[in-house]
């Protein structure tokens, strides 16, 4: 059947597609320029007939295609942009290549798909993302209210950490300058930092409760039982993970979120770097700030024992067994002088191992 197939590559902008069409029975191949309507991308995929499979790159056009594709009974893949193979020699990018490569390579078998969330999930995924676009403004925020004071010759000396309470009454009672320019600008720096603050703050509270009747309910209540693991962080790996059961070994989950070894072997030579980083940064972040909890040794406190309260007990004997093992690897690497930063990845790949374990759980 795959000899009478039709393989079809699209590049989807706002403004057009360019599509290519590979008829593998005769070897011909067939371009189009059309809108980027979902509708018309449809009607002329239909036209086609029903031994047809489509693919387009993941990207700003979202999945809108692929959904009404599966309305209509039509397959259409969504493939994953940074693992399309690229020609090193090739100079020349076109969106009619583009989609003719798309084309070729699918009817090869070449392309890595990434799965198409509901539009549910999409919608919490979307919120979760916008949590941490705040975070990362508010830590560009008040880095450029540090260095301003730095210039000025103002320093927090305590007492409390940075960014709490103190130094916020510090900032806002105590810091003062005599100049309208310093008066100003200080004022702008200090109103960014406090409006994104409330932000965040918003953003957090309505994820908070969202989390119990989101798709990824049962996931973040299981993934919350772990040390390190807080409702937002259990939300925002499950966002970004999707569905835990795709991933067939711990292994495999660990690849998705880029925190194994890269590898160059050749010969009898083998070689191993730094981690891939390949997969959502968002959800290898949070991974690796859990993981920082390793370096603890292993208890159950009170705000942990009542993340577990009723929950399944083999859920709670899977984070026990967790604790113990990122403390005695931590342990281990530490006594061999490893660098923390290494050590704790290492940590987070164990924590993924757990965490896929209790998030299939039946």
């Amino acid at each position: 059947m795959r000899d009478t197939m039709r393989f079809v590559g699209l590049d989807v902008h706002s403004r057009g597609t360019r599509a290519a069409v590979l008829d593998v029975a005769s070897g011909e191949l067939r371009r189009r320029r059309l809108s980027s309507e979902p509708e018309v991308l449809v009607e002329f995929l239909s036209g086609l007939g029903s031994s047809s499979l489509a693919v387009y790159e993941a990207g700003p056009a979202g999945f809108h295609l692929a959904r009404a594709a599966a309305a209509a009974a039509l397959e259409v893949r969504v493939c994953a942009p940074g693992l399309i193979p690229k020609k090193p020699t090739d100079r020349v990018k076109t969106d009619a290549r583009d989609a003719e490569r798309l084309a070729r390579l699918l009817a090869a078998g070449e392309l890595s798909f990434v799965r198409v969330p509901t539009v549910e999930e999409e919608q919490v995924r979307d919120l979760v993302r916008a949590r941490e676009d705040l975070r990362c403004d508010l830590m560009r925020a008040r880095q450029r209210l540090t260095r301003f004071l730095l210039r000025r010759g103002a320093r927090f000396e305590g007492p409390g950490a940075s960014w709490g309470p103190e130094h916020m009454r510090w900032l806002t009672r105590r810091v003062a300058f005599e100049d309208p320019a310093s008066v100003a600008a200080f004022a702008d720096y200090l109103a960014a930092v406090c409006a994104l603050v409330q932000r965040r703050s918003a953003l957090e509270s309505a994820l908070e409760e969202i989390a119990p009747r989101s798709p990824w309910s049962t996931e973040v209540a299981r993934l919350s039982c772990f040390r390190g693991v807080s409702t937002l962080t259990a939300i925002g790996i499950s966002a970004e993970v999707g569905d835990f059961a795709r991933f067939s070994t711990p292994s495999k989950l660990s690849g998705y979120l880029g925190i194994v070894p890269s590898e160059h072997t050749s010969d009898s030579r083998r070689r191993q770097g730094a981690i891939t980083k390949a997969g959502p940064r968002h959800a290898r972040r949070l991974l690796i700030e859990a993981a920082w909890h390793a370096y603890r040794p292993p208890r159950v406190g009170e705000v942990l024992k009542r993340r577990q309260h009723g929950q399944d007990p083999r859920v709670c004997e899977i984070a026990w067994r967790c604790q113990q093992r990122l403390y005695t690897q931590w342990q281990k690497l530490t006594a061999r002088r490893t660098p923390a930063g290494v050590a704790v990845v290492a940590c987070a790949r164990e924590l993924s191992t757990f965490l896929w374990e209790a998030a299939v759980l039946n």
